[in-house]
């Protein structure tokens, strides 16, 4: 108990006063959380629909790369997590035990595993969107590294990835309404995610499918309620989700005067939006509320790192980060197997500020 309490103190004086970048010190204990938890198989939370006793299985047997910190999205943006902090820390504590699990999670026979789990007819509706999204997320950092242990998960997560687009291309025009939740079906971000990856991959058939159905479902939205947000277990914003994919699908010119429809509030330079509060971090669901600080936040940064209109957007993104950062880990699973991934998110948009 003594050194849970220690180990907690030490993380929240290292994130209080809220720093400019992320910095050695603090990527080291944001890598602490994902690496704990990446071949943890339980509490585990499966997302499963059985057709039989056959496919009772354990967590590891059924999900061999993604098995981990509790639910597999969350393994999913776990392994996004270190892969990110090796390439911003080549002097990341524990470097050789994360690549180690890196390597024996993302093998060419797990990920073989995980599509065929994905293949399954019953199945399409596993983890979409949000889950799909993070894949997409994982893949481009893996491509994106240099590294020869990145460079060899890359390609053996390829498959895995080429299939969710395929997916993703089947699914999105018979989705004739999108989902406006602050949880994880909301539509907006399991694009978002996508997008960024189909510009990264120069897929531009990818690149058309998203686009059109965005502008189906988004182009005539006005009036977003931000008064409305957040809701109880919110841990992303709708209104802000929907601004995040329209922001990269339209030109600068075309994404301000959609903006000025649907996020009016937004362009007053004294625009201010109380931060979320968590009431107890030991609720799984209420604690999604730290979730949603950071994902503003990133969304708040994005906006300012590119419109002069929004620069005042970075100080209410600081803001929501202050709320949550010191509270990353304290000694709750709860938070602890996912929250990291949000903050590091948030810092890397902050990081296209200084840029």
């Amino acid at each position: 108990m003594r050194k849970l309490l220690i180990t907690a103190l030490v993380f929240l004086f290292s994130f209080t006063g809220f720093s400019q970048q992320l910095n050695l010190e603090q990527g080291n204990r944001l890598a602490s959380l994902p690496l704990k938890c990446l071949q943890q198989e339980y509490p585990n939370k499966l997302g499963q629909l059985l057709l039989d006793s056959t496919e009772i299985l354990s967590p590891k047997a059924l999900h061999p790369s993604f098995y981990g910190c509790f639910d597999w999205h969350s393994s999913v943006h776990g392994h996004w997590s270190l892969v990110y902090l090796l390439k911003q820390f080549p002097d990341l504590n524990n470097r050789p035990e994360i690549i180690q699990k890196l390597k024996i999670n993302l093998s060419k026979t797990n990920v073989e595993k995980e599509v065929l789990y994905l293949n399954k007819k019953h199945e399409k509706s596993f983890e979409r969107l949000y889950g799909w999204a993070w894949v997409l997320k994982l893949q481009q950092e893996l491509s994106d590294c240099k590294e020869p242990f990145a460079q060899e998960l890359s390609q053996n997560l390829q498959p895995l990835s080429d299939l969710l687009i395929e997916m993703y291309a089947e699914f999105l025009p018979k989705l004739y309404y999108p989902v406006r939740v602050g949880t994880h079906n909301n539509t907006a971000f399991g694009m978002t995610l996508a997008w960024d990856y189909a510009v990264y991959s120069k897929n531009e058939k990818f690149k058309k499918i998203l686009k059109d159905n965005a502008l189906r479902m988004f182009q005539k939205d006005e009036g977003c309620p931000f008064t409305w947000e957040p809701s109880g277990t919110d841990f992303l914003s709708p209104c802000m989700e929907e601004m995040g994919i329209m922001q990269r699908i339209l030109t600068e010119e075309e994404f301000l005067k959609w903006a000025k429809k649907f996020a009016k509030p937004l362009f007053a330079k004294k625009f201010k939006w109380e931060t979320a509060k968590v009431s107890d971090r030991t609720d799984g669901h209420l604690v999604h509320l730290d979730g949603l600080n950071f994902s503003r936040a990133w969304h708040f940064y994005a906006l300012a790192a590119q419109f002069e209109e929004f620069r005042h957007l970075k100080t209410v993104g600081d803001l929501h980060m202050e709320q949550s950062l010191p509270f990353l880990t304290d000694g709750n699973y709860e938070g602890e197997h996912w929250l990291a991934s949000f903050a590091l998110r948030a810092f890397e948009e902050r990081k296209r500020l200084q840029e």
